[in-house]
Protein backbone atom coordinates (compact mmCIF):
# COMPACT_ATOMS: atom_id res chain seq x y z
CA UNK A 1 0.00 0.00 0.00
CA UNK A 2 1.47 3.55 -0.75
CA UNK A 3 1.74 5.89 2.03
CA UNK A 4 0.99 9.07 0.27
CA UNK A 5 -0.70 11.00 2.54
CA UNK A 6 2.59 11.34 4.82
CA UNK A 7 4.72 13.19 2.73
CA UNK A 8 2.42 15.03 0.29
CA UNK A 9 -0.52 16.25 2.47
CA UNK A 10 1.19 19.33 3.68
CA UNK A 11 1.74 20.68 0.25
CA UNK A 12 -2.26 20.04 0.17
CA UNK A 13 -3.38 22.45 3.04
CA UNK A 14 -4.01 26.03 1.26
CA UNK A 15 -7.09 28.69 1.83
CA UNK A 16 -8.40 31.70 0.98
CA UNK A 17 -8.94 35.56 2.27
CA UNK A 18 -11.21 37.04 4.27
CA UNK A 19 -10.22 40.42 6.19
CA UNK A 20 -10.30 44.32 6.72
CA UNK A 21 -10.19 47.06 4.58
CA UNK A 22 -7.76 49.77 4.24
CA UNK A 23 -6.33 52.27 1.78
CA UNK A 24 -3.57 50.20 0.17
CA UNK A 25 -4.69 46.97 -2.74
CA UNK A 26 -3.06 44.57 -0.41
CA UNK A 27 -1.69 45.04 2.89
CA UNK A 28 -0.42 41.85 5.10
CA UNK A 29 0.91 42.90 8.46
CA UNK A 30 3.40 40.35 10.17
CA UNK A 31 5.06 40.18 13.66
CA UNK A 32 7.44 37.35 14.28
CA UNK A 33 9.18 37.43 17.77
CA UNK A 34 12.89 36.79 17.19
CA UNK A 35 13.10 38.75 14.30
CA UNK A 36 15.05 42.45 14.41
CA UNK A 37 16.43 44.67 11.62
CA UNK A 38 16.91 42.55 8.60
CA UNK A 39 14.90 42.29 5.36
CA UNK A 40 12.30 39.59 4.46
CA UNK A 41 10.75 38.78 0.86
CA UNK A 42 7.52 37.94 0.13
CA UNK A 43 7.99 34.73 -2.82
CA UNK A 44 5.62 33.40 -4.82
CA UNK A 45 5.00 30.14 -7.19
CA UNK A 46 4.45 30.26 -10.73
CA UNK A 47 4.21 26.78 -12.44
CA UNK A 48 7.44 25.22 -11.68
CA UNK A 49 9.33 28.08 -10.24
CA UNK A 50 9.14 30.67 -7.60
CA UNK A 51 9.76 34.40 -7.56
CA UNK A 52 9.78 37.33 -5.54
CA UNK A 53 7.22 39.35 -5.35
CA UNK A 54 7.89 42.53 -2.48
CA UNK A 55 10.35 43.33 0.00
CA UNK A 56 9.88 44.26 3.85
CA UNK A 57 12.31 45.86 6.57
CA UNK A 58 11.97 43.82 9.74
CA UNK A 59 12.05 46.54 13.07
CA UNK A 60 13.28 45.94 16.30
CA UNK A 61 10.51 44.53 17.21
CA UNK A 62 9.79 41.95 14.67
CA UNK A 63 7.02 43.73 12.77
CA UNK A 64 6.90 44.21 9.24
CA UNK A 65 4.04 44.93 6.38
CA UNK A 66 4.05 43.82 3.04
CA UNK A 67 1.63 46.16 1.06
CA UNK A 68 0.73 47.85 -2.47
CA UNK A 69 -1.88 49.66 -5.00
CA UNK A 70 -2.13 46.57 -6.78
CA UNK A 71 -4.09 43.58 -5.63
CA UNK A 72 -1.79 40.40 -5.52
CA UNK A 73 -2.66 37.21 -7.71
CA UNK A 74 -4.33 34.43 -5.81
CA UNK A 75 -2.37 31.17 -4.47
CA UNK A 76 0.37 29.96 -2.34
CA UNK A 77 3.24 33.01 -0.88
CA UNK A 78 6.19 32.42 1.38
CA UNK A 79 8.07 34.23 3.83
CA UNK A 80 12.01 34.48 2.43
CA UNK A 81 14.86 35.32 4.68
CA UNK A 82 18.23 34.58 3.79
CA UNK A 83 17.50 32.29 1.18
CA UNK A 84 15.71 30.43 3.44
CA UNK A 85 12.33 29.40 2.68
CA UNK A 86 9.97 30.02 6.22
CA UNK A 87 6.45 29.13 6.03
CA UNK A 88 3.78 29.04 3.60
CA UNK A 89 0.47 31.92 3.50
CA UNK A 90 -2.18 31.78 1.40
CA UNK A 91 -3.04 35.21 -0.48
CA UNK A 92 -6.98 35.64 -2.14
CA UNK A 93 -9.72 38.02 -2.44
CA UNK A 94 -9.68 39.85 0.57
CA UNK A 95 -5.76 41.04 1.26
CA UNK A 96 -5.21 42.61 4.64
CA UNK A 97 -5.09 40.62 7.50
CA UNK A 98 -1.82 40.22 10.47
CA UNK A 99 0.20 37.09 11.10
CA UNK A 100 1.69 36.68 14.62
CA UNK A 101 4.48 34.01 15.25
CA UNK A 102 7.53 33.43 16.83
CA UNK A 103 10.87 32.35 15.58
CA UNK A 104 11.03 28.98 17.72
CA UNK A 105 8.32 27.73 16.01
CA UNK A 106 6.63 29.34 13.21
CA UNK A 107 3.72 27.37 12.23
CA UNK A 108 2.82 25.71 15.45
CA UNK A 109 2.49 29.31 17.29
CA UNK A 110 1.32 31.32 14.43
CA UNK A 111 -2.00 33.54 14.83
CA UNK A 112 -4.21 35.20 12.23
CA UNK A 113 -6.28 37.85 12.72
CA UNK A 114 -8.39 39.28 9.89
CA UNK A 115 -8.55 36.51 7.32
CA UNK A 116 -10.74 33.25 7.99
CA UNK A 117 -8.93 31.38 5.24
CA UNK A 118 -5.65 31.79 6.45
CA UNK A 119 -6.88 30.48 9.91
CA UNK A 120 -8.29 27.41 7.98
CA UNK A 121 -5.07 27.11 6.60
CA UNK A 122 -3.04 26.46 9.68
CA UNK A 123 -5.63 24.81 11.42
CA UNK A 124 -5.37 22.47 7.84
CA UNK A 125 -1.97 21.79 8.62
CA UNK A 126 -2.02 21.05 12.32
CA UNK A 127 -4.36 18.40 11.50
CA UNK A 128 -2.30 17.06 8.71
CA UNK A 129 0.86 17.28 10.79
CA UNK A 130 -1.15 15.54 14.25
CA UNK A 131 -2.23 12.52 11.64
CA UNK A 132 1.29 12.14 9.81
CA UNK A 133 3.05 11.74 13.64
CA UNK A 134 -0.15 8.92 14.15
CA UNK A 135 1.16 7.44 10.74
CA UNK A 136 4.80 6.78 11.57
CA UNK A 137 4.45 4.16 13.83
CA UNK A 138 2.52 2.31 11.31
CA UNK A 139 4.96 2.87 8.68
CA UNK A 140 7.81 2.18 10.77
CA UNK A 141 6.57 -1.27 11.11
CA UNK A 142 5.62 -1.64 7.19
CA UNK A 143 9.25 -0.49 6.93
CA UNK A 144 10.10 -3.54 9.59
CA UNK A 145 11.39 -6.68 8.37
CA UNK A 146 10.90 -8.30 11.75
CA UNK A 147 7.76 -7.31 11.76
CA UNK A 148 5.02 -10.11 10.93
CA UNK A 149 2.62 -10.28 8.24
CA UNK A 150 -0.27 -9.83 10.62
CA UNK A 151 1.29 -6.48 12.47
CA UNK A 152 2.09 -5.69 9.00
CA UNK A 153 -1.60 -6.03 7.80
CA UNK A 154 -2.92 -4.20 10.82
CA UNK A 155 -0.52 -1.19 10.19
CA UNK A 156 -1.87 -1.07 6.88
CA UNK A 157 -5.24 -0.77 7.90
CA UNK A 158 -4.42 1.71 10.38
CA UNK A 159 -3.01 3.75 8.09
CA UNK A 160 -6.31 3.36 5.89
CA UNK A 161 -8.17 4.77 8.64
CA UNK A 162 -6.21 7.55 9.06
CA UNK A 163 -5.95 8.42 4.92
CA UNK A 164 -9.71 7.70 5.15
CA UNK A 165 -10.34 10.88 8.45
CA UNK A 166 -7.64 12.71 5.84
CA UNK A 167 -9.89 12.40 3.29
CA UNK A 168 -13.00 12.98 5.14
CA UNK A 169 -11.94 15.83 6.89
CA UNK A 170 -10.82 17.82 3.52
CA UNK A 171 -14.03 16.99 1.78
CA UNK A 172 -15.48 18.55 4.58
CA UNK A 173 -13.39 21.63 4.23
CA UNK A 174 -14.70 21.55 0.65
CA UNK A 175 -18.24 21.25 1.50
CA UNK A 176 -18.29 24.02 3.69
CA UNK A 177 -15.89 26.64 2.04
CA UNK A 178 -16.89 25.51 -1.38
CA UNK A 179 -15.75 29.26 -2.98
CA UNK A 180 -12.64 29.56 -0.97
CA UNK A 181 -8.90 29.30 -2.63
CA UNK A 182 -8.00 26.12 0.08
CA UNK A 183 -11.04 24.36 -1.66
CA UNK A 184 -10.07 24.76 -4.77
CA UNK A 185 -6.91 23.56 -4.34
CA UNK A 186 -7.75 20.75 -2.01
CA UNK A 187 -10.41 19.76 -4.85
CA UNK A 188 -7.68 20.41 -7.60
CA UNK A 189 -5.44 17.27 -5.40
CA UNK A 190 -8.07 15.25 -4.77
CA UNK A 191 -8.13 11.29 -5.92
CA UNK A 192 -10.54 10.34 -8.48
CA UNK A 193 -12.51 7.74 -6.89
CA UNK A 194 -13.44 5.01 -9.18
CA UNK A 195 -16.81 2.95 -8.35
CA UNK A 196 -17.14 -0.01 -7.17
CA UNK A 197 -19.05 -1.68 -9.81
CA UNK A 198 -16.51 -1.23 -12.53
CA UNK A 199 -13.68 -1.63 -10.16
CA UNK A 200 -12.36 -5.27 -11.98
CA UNK A 201 -13.20 -4.04 -15.28
CA UNK A 202 -9.56 -2.44 -16.57
CA UNK A 203 -11.03 -0.81 -19.69
CA UNK A 204 -14.30 0.52 -18.06
CA UNK A 205 -11.97 1.95 -14.98
CA UNK A 206 -9.89 4.00 -17.48
CA UNK A 207 -12.57 5.27 -19.39
CA UNK A 208 -13.90 6.25 -16.06
CA UNK A 209 -10.30 8.42 -14.59
CA UNK A 210 -10.06 9.68 -18.51
CA UNK A 211 -13.66 10.84 -18.93
CA UNK A 212 -13.19 12.35 -15.09
CA UNK A 213 -9.34 13.36 -14.75
CA UNK A 214 -10.72 17.80 -15.28
CA UNK A 215 -13.81 16.75 -12.74
CA UNK A 216 -11.71 18.95 -9.83
CA UNK A 217 -9.04 20.64 -11.46
CA UNK A 218 -10.59 24.04 -13.41
CA UNK A 219 -7.85 24.59 -16.20
CA UNK A 220 -8.98 28.30 -16.57
CA UNK A 221 -8.65 29.16 -12.79
CA UNK A 222 -5.19 31.18 -13.19
CA UNK A 223 -4.33 30.73 -8.70
CA UNK A 224 -3.65 27.03 -9.95
CA UNK A 225 -0.87 27.88 -11.27
CA UNK A 226 0.38 29.84 -8.42
CA UNK A 227 0.42 26.23 -6.06
CA UNK A 228 3.75 24.38 -5.28
CA UNK A 229 5.16 21.90 -6.79
CA UNK A 230 3.67 22.59 -10.28
CA UNK A 231 0.57 20.80 -10.29
CA UNK A 232 -0.65 22.48 -13.15
CA UNK A 233 1.87 21.71 -15.83
CA UNK A 234 2.47 18.05 -14.29
CA UNK A 235 -1.79 17.37 -14.43
CA UNK A 236 -1.60 18.42 -17.89
CA UNK A 237 2.08 16.12 -18.79
CA UNK A 238 -0.48 13.43 -16.90
CA UNK A 239 -3.47 13.44 -18.89
CA UNK A 240 -1.17 14.24 -22.48
CA UNK A 241 1.45 11.25 -21.99
CA UNK A 242 -0.80 8.47 -19.90
CA UNK A 243 -4.33 9.16 -21.04
CA UNK A 244 -4.25 9.68 -24.83
CA UNK A 245 -2.54 7.56 -27.93
CA UNK A 246 0.32 8.97 -28.43
CA UNK A 247 -0.01 10.12 -31.87
CA UNK A 248 -0.88 13.31 -33.54
CA UNK A 249 -4.29 13.06 -34.43
CA UNK A 250 -5.30 11.82 -31.02
CA UNK A 251 -2.96 14.10 -29.30
CA UNK A 252 -4.37 17.35 -31.09
CA UNK A 253 -8.21 16.26 -30.00
CA UNK A 254 -7.08 16.34 -26.13
CA UNK A 255 -5.06 19.92 -26.66
CA UNK A 256 -8.44 21.14 -28.14
CA UNK A 257 -9.74 19.98 -24.97
CA UNK A 258 -7.65 21.33 -22.31
CA UNK A 259 -7.29 24.55 -24.53
CA UNK A 260 -10.77 25.49 -24.80
CA UNK A 261 -10.83 24.89 -20.71
CA UNK A 262 -7.75 27.23 -20.60
CA UNK A 263 -8.62 29.98 -22.50
CA UNK A 264 -11.37 31.22 -19.63
CA UNK A 265 -8.70 32.74 -18.81
CA UNK A 266 -5.52 35.15 -20.40
CA UNK A 267 -2.87 33.81 -18.02
CA UNK A 268 -4.14 30.21 -17.86
CA UNK A 269 -4.80 30.46 -21.72
CA UNK A 270 -0.81 31.26 -22.49
CA UNK A 271 0.87 29.66 -19.81
CA UNK A 272 -0.86 26.13 -21.37
CA UNK A 273 -0.45 26.61 -25.01
CA UNK A 274 3.23 27.89 -24.35
CA UNK A 275 4.26 24.89 -22.30
CA UNK A 276 2.50 22.65 -24.95
CA UNK A 277 4.65 24.30 -27.62
CA UNK A 278 8.02 23.97 -25.46
CA UNK A 279 6.64 19.89 -24.69
CA UNK A 280 6.51 19.77 -28.23
CA UNK A 281 8.77 21.37 -29.77
CA UNK A 282 11.46 18.53 -29.75
CA UNK A 283 9.22 15.69 -28.58
CA UNK A 284 10.90 12.65 -27.12
CA UNK A 285 7.98 10.57 -29.13
CA UNK A 286 9.07 9.81 -33.17
CA UNK A 287 6.60 12.23 -35.43
CA UNK A 288 5.32 14.20 -32.92
CA UNK A 289 6.78 17.08 -33.68
CA UNK A 290 3.31 17.51 -36.03
CA UNK A 291 1.41 18.57 -32.97
CA UNK A 292 4.27 21.52 -32.61
CA UNK A 293 3.23 22.45 -36.15
CA UNK A 294 -0.59 22.24 -35.16
CA UNK A 295 0.12 24.53 -32.37
CA UNK A 296 2.05 27.04 -34.24
CA UNK A 297 -0.57 27.36 -36.91
CA UNK A 298 -3.54 27.10 -34.39
CA UNK A 299 -2.20 29.96 -31.91
CA UNK A 300 0.36 31.90 -33.09
CA UNK A 301 -0.02 32.49 -37.00
CA UNK A 302 -3.55 32.95 -36.33
CA UNK A 303 -2.93 36.04 -34.29
CA UNK A 304 -4.04 33.88 -30.71
CA UNK A 305 -0.97 34.71 -28.70
CA UNK A 306 -0.77 38.10 -30.14
CA UNK A 307 -1.85 39.29 -26.72
CA UNK A 308 1.63 38.42 -25.01
CA UNK A 309 3.82 37.33 -27.71
CA UNK A 310 6.20 39.48 -29.64
CA UNK A 311 7.34 39.65 -32.97
CA UNK A 312 10.71 38.05 -32.01
CA UNK A 313 8.99 35.28 -30.42
CA UNK A 314 6.61 34.53 -33.35
CA UNK A 315 9.33 34.70 -35.69
CA UNK A 316 11.40 32.25 -34.15
CA UNK A 317 8.48 29.77 -33.52
CA UNK A 318 7.45 30.35 -37.28
CA UNK A 319 10.58 29.14 -38.22
CA UNK A 320 11.07 26.08 -36.11
CA UNK A 321 7.45 25.12 -37.75
CA UNK A 322 8.06 26.00 -41.02
CA UNK A 323 11.14 23.25 -40.37
CA UNK A 324 9.49 20.98 -39.03
CA UNK A 325 6.95 20.90 -41.00
CA UNK A 326 9.22 20.05 -44.25
CA UNK A 327 10.62 17.14 -42.44
CA UNK A 328 7.78 15.51 -40.07
CA UNK A 329 7.17 11.84 -40.94
CA UNK A 330 5.18 11.09 -43.73
CA UNK A 331 6.32 13.84 -46.03
CA UNK A 332 8.43 13.63 -48.97
CA UNK A 333 12.06 14.08 -47.96
CA UNK A 334 13.16 17.12 -49.61
CA UNK A 335 16.06 16.57 -52.53
CA UNK A 336 20.28 18.02 -51.22
CA UNK A 337 22.98 18.22 -54.21
CA UNK A 338 25.93 18.42 -52.36
CA UNK A 339 29.49 17.52 -53.49
CA UNK A 340 31.03 14.45 -52.06
CA UNK A 341 34.65 13.81 -50.84
CA UNK A 342 36.27 14.02 -54.87
CA UNK A 343 34.31 17.69 -55.11
CA UNK A 344 31.23 15.52 -57.54
CA UNK A 345 28.04 17.09 -57.22
CA UNK A 346 25.87 13.70 -55.56
CA UNK A 347 22.07 14.46 -55.51
CA UNK A 348 19.58 12.34 -53.09
CA UNK A 349 17.07 12.33 -55.32
CA UNK A 350 19.53 10.08 -57.97
CA UNK A 351 19.47 7.05 -55.36
CA UNK A 352 17.43 4.44 -56.58
CA UNK A 353 17.65 1.66 -53.53
CA UNK A 354 14.53 1.05 -51.51
CA UNK A 355 15.54 2.31 -48.28
CA UNK A 356 17.78 5.68 -47.90
CA UNK A 357 18.62 6.90 -44.85
CA UNK A 358 20.22 10.18 -44.49
CA UNK A 359 22.83 10.84 -41.71
CA UNK A 360 23.72 14.32 -40.74
CA UNK A 361 27.10 13.97 -38.46
CA UNK A 362 29.89 16.13 -37.42
CA UNK A 363 33.56 14.52 -37.71
CA UNK A 364 34.13 16.09 -34.53
CA UNK A 365 30.58 15.21 -33.07
CA UNK A 366 31.90 12.87 -29.87
CA UNK A 367 27.87 10.79 -30.01
CA UNK A 368 28.74 10.93 -33.85
CA UNK A 369 32.06 8.59 -33.51
CA UNK A 370 29.84 6.13 -31.07
CA UNK A 371 27.02 6.18 -34.02
CA UNK A 372 28.66 6.18 -36.86
CA UNK A 373 30.42 2.63 -36.27
CA UNK A 374 27.18 1.15 -35.44
CA UNK A 375 25.44 2.62 -38.98
CA UNK A 376 28.69 1.18 -41.25
CA UNK A 377 27.80 -2.00 -39.86
CA UNK A 378 24.47 -2.21 -40.19
CA UNK A 379 25.02 -0.96 -43.86
CA UNK A 380 27.69 -3.61 -44.60
CA UNK A 381 25.46 -6.59 -43.29
CA UNK A 382 21.75 -5.73 -43.82
CA UNK A 383 19.49 -7.87 -45.91
CA UNK A 384 17.38 -4.59 -46.76
CA UNK A 385 18.12 -2.77 -50.30
CA UNK A 386 19.78 0.47 -48.58
CA UNK A 387 22.16 3.24 -49.22
CA UNK A 388 23.09 5.77 -46.68
CA UNK A 389 23.93 9.37 -47.73
CA UNK A 390 26.00 10.59 -45.26
CA UNK A 391 25.58 14.62 -44.93
CA UNK A 392 29.15 16.24 -42.79
CA UNK A 393 28.10 19.18 -41.39
CA UNK A 394 31.55 20.71 -41.14
CA UNK A 395 32.52 23.01 -44.06
CA UNK A 396 36.03 21.18 -43.83
CA UNK A 397 36.61 18.75 -47.02
CA UNK A 398 39.78 17.86 -45.38
CA UNK A 399 38.34 16.70 -42.31
CA UNK A 400 34.94 14.78 -44.13
CA UNK A 401 37.67 12.72 -46.16
CA UNK A 402 39.81 11.93 -42.98
CA UNK A 403 36.54 11.02 -41.10
CA UNK A 404 35.88 8.73 -44.26
CA UNK A 405 39.09 6.48 -44.65
CA UNK A 406 39.22 6.71 -40.39
CA UNK A 407 36.03 4.37 -40.06
CA UNK A 408 36.35 3.25 -44.18
CA UNK A 409 33.26 4.37 -44.95
CA UNK A 410 31.63 3.33 -48.28
CA UNK A 411 28.51 4.90 -48.59
CA UNK A 412 27.88 8.33 -50.11
CA UNK A 413 29.01 11.33 -48.49
CA UNK A 414 28.73 14.82 -48.67
CA UNK A 415 29.38 18.23 -47.22
CA UNK A 416 26.18 19.50 -46.20
CA UNK A 417 27.63 23.37 -46.65
CA UNK A 418 28.65 22.84 -49.87
CA UNK A 419 25.32 22.81 -51.39
CA UNK A 420 23.52 23.15 -54.81
CA UNK A 421 19.97 23.52 -53.23
CA UNK A 422 19.13 25.20 -50.13
CA UNK A 423 21.21 24.69 -46.85
CA UNK A 424 19.80 21.16 -45.39
CA UNK A 425 19.00 23.15 -41.84
CA UNK A 426 16.52 24.72 -44.04
CA UNK A 427 14.90 21.64 -45.31
CA UNK A 428 15.40 19.01 -42.20
CA UNK A 429 15.36 18.96 -38.11
CA UNK A 430 18.87 18.44 -38.32
CA UNK A 431 19.79 21.46 -35.77
CA UNK A 432 21.65 18.59 -33.75
CA UNK A 433 23.89 15.41 -34.86
CA UNK A 434 23.98 12.96 -35.35
CA UNK A 435 20.59 12.93 -36.93
CA UNK A 436 18.99 10.10 -38.65
CA UNK A 437 16.30 10.15 -41.60
CA UNK A 438 14.85 6.50 -42.95
CA UNK A 439 12.71 7.04 -46.25
CA UNK A 440 11.08 4.56 -48.46
CA UNK A 441 12.01 3.83 -52.14
CA UNK A 442 9.82 7.13 -52.78
CA UNK A 443 11.85 9.24 -50.68
CA UNK A 444 8.68 9.22 -47.97
CA UNK A 445 10.28 10.01 -44.70
CA UNK A 446 9.07 6.87 -42.74
CA UNK A 447 11.64 7.31 -39.25
CA UNK A 448 13.37 10.82 -38.79
CA UNK A 449 15.84 11.39 -35.71
CA UNK A 450 16.21 7.86 -35.31
CA UNK A 451 17.55 7.01 -31.80
CA UNK A 452 20.15 3.94 -32.34
CA UNK A 453 21.70 2.64 -36.00
CA UNK A 454 21.82 -1.14 -34.35
CA UNK A 455 17.90 -0.72 -34.06
CA UNK A 456 17.40 -0.08 -37.91
CA UNK A 457 17.30 -3.33 -39.09
CA UNK A 458 14.32 -4.47 -36.93
CA UNK A 459 12.58 -1.35 -37.66
CA UNK A 460 12.46 -2.17 -41.16
CA UNK A 461 11.14 -5.72 -40.11
CA UNK A 462 8.64 -4.35 -38.93
CA UNK A 463 8.01 -1.68 -40.86
CA UNK A 464 7.18 -4.24 -43.77
CA UNK A 465 5.37 -6.61 -42.22
CA UNK A 466 2.96 -3.58 -40.50
CA UNK A 467 2.47 -2.88 -44.59
CA UNK A 468 1.97 -6.23 -45.99
CA UNK A 469 -0.63 -6.82 -43.08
Amino acid sequence: MKIFFVSVLLSLCVAPIVGNSQDSAYSLDFQISGWADTTVYLGYYYGESTYIKDTASVNSNGSFTFDGDTQLPKGVYFLVMNTTKIFELLVGDDQHFSITTDDQNYIKNIIVEGDTNNQLFFKNIHFIGEKNQRAQEFVTVLKDSMATEQQKNEAKKNLTIIGNEVKTYHNDIIASNSTSTVATILKSQRKIEIPEAIADDQNKRFSYFRSHFWDDFDLGNEMLLRIPEGLYRKKIDNYMDNLNMQIPDSLIIAIDKIVNQAKNNQETYKYTVWNLCLKYQTPKIMGLDEVFVYLYDQFFETGEMDYWANESLKKNLKERADQLRKSMVGKTAANMILLNDKLQRVSLYDIKNKYTIIYFYDPDCGHCKKETPKLNDFYKTTKFDVEVFAVSADTSMVKMQNYIKENHLEWISANGPRTVTPHYQSMYDANTTPSIYILDEKKKIIAKKFPDSSKIEAFLDNYEKYNKE
